[in-house]
């Protein structure tokens, strides 16, 4: 198999916040999404999603590991010489409004990345802006307008043509629709779905909805304070949950009866051991003590959990 397009090495990411106080953010995350695929990454409100994919992204620097894209280590590779790399990766948030300059009109707003990267002259670009609106469901005369005049679905409709002037390989999408209304994120999701089989796209897809990301994704990783708990096929993950979490988290989302014993504990002292330990009806005294490694379970799923044995291989 092909070196993955993206391949996140150990990564992470303390935030120093005061004397003595460090928020651990990310702690020794490993993913990788291949070439095409999508890959779902799920978890609690400040378990590290967005900032794995900032990380990813080379918006913020990590406190240690390795951002390898394309094969090419870019970790800590400058500023200028990021710039062939640029065009290859680009990210939707999670607030159009907040992500697109008010002041430049949709159409320049479009334009804006070609100018930077140089690409073309302006007959060109104009008509690849006015292919791109009509590529992303929107009139030609939306280019001479502004952000405030479009709907939260068109205006993030439009943050995603922007991220698709260039062609990337890699499409960031962090809770890129948890803001629009259920109609309007149909139509979104559907939109990138479409975009994902016409441009061969590869994306890692960031949302808390769990029927979200099982629409989205092929893979699916879960994130629990600062760590990736299970990764595994889509149905298989849904069909057979492995990690404690894993089944709260799935079992919120159908309404059962499951749950976590508490509230999730802070970043600033996380639990020793498995970081789910105080909070998983199933600990033992090894889960307070040891960090469990994530271990292939077969078929592609791996879990990091001590109550999980690992597949067992034969010389």
């Amino acid at each position: 198999m092909t070196h993955p397009l993206l391949d996140l090495r150990g990564i992470t990411q303390h935030f120093p916040t005061g004397p003595g106080q460090v928020v651990h953010a990310l702690d020794d995350v490993s993913l990788h999404v291949h070439r095409g695929e999508t890959l779902g990454l799920v978890g609690e409100s400040g378990c590290g999603k967005s900032t794995l994919a900032r990380a990813a992204m080379r918006l913020v620097p990590v406190t240690a590991g390795q951002i390898v894209f394309d094969g090419d280590d870019i970790t800590h590779r400058p500023r200028r010489a990021l710039a062939p790399v640029r065009p290859r990766m680009q990210m939707v948030f999670q607030d159009p409004y907040a992500s697109l300059n008010p002041r430049l009109s949709v159409g320049r707003a479009l334009e804006e990345p070609l100018r930077v990267h140089r690409r073309g002259g302006a007959s060109e670009r104009r008509a690849q802006v006015l292919a791109m609106l009509d590529r992303v469901g929107l009139r030609p005369d939306a280019a001479a307008r502004h952000p405030h005049e479009f709907s939260g679905g068109q205006r993030q409709r439009i943050a995603i043509g922007r991220a698709l002037m260039l062609s990337p390989d890699l499409l960031v999408c962090d809770e890129a629709v948890s803001a629009l209304d259920v109609s309007v994120r149909a139509q979104v999701l559907n939109l990138l779905l479409d975009l994902r089989a016409s441009f061969g796209l590869a994306m890692l897809f960031i949302s808390h909805d769990l029927a979200v990301v099982r629409h989205m994704a092929n893979r699916v990783a879960v994130m629990y304070l600062g760590r990736v708990v299970e990764v595994g096929p889509r149905e298989a993950l849904w069909r057979n949950p492995r990690h404690p979490y894993t089944r709260t988290l799935l079992a919120a989302a159908d309404g059962t009866a499951e749950s976590a014993a508490s509230d999730p504990p802070s970043a600033l002292a996380p639990p020793s051991g498995c970081r789910f330990h105080t909070r998983c009806p199933h600990a033992t005294e090894r889960c307070r003590t040891d960090v469990p490694v994530l271990h292939d379970t077969g078929g592609g799923h791996a879990v990091a959990c001590h109550l999980v044995p690992p597949t067992l291989t034969t010389p």
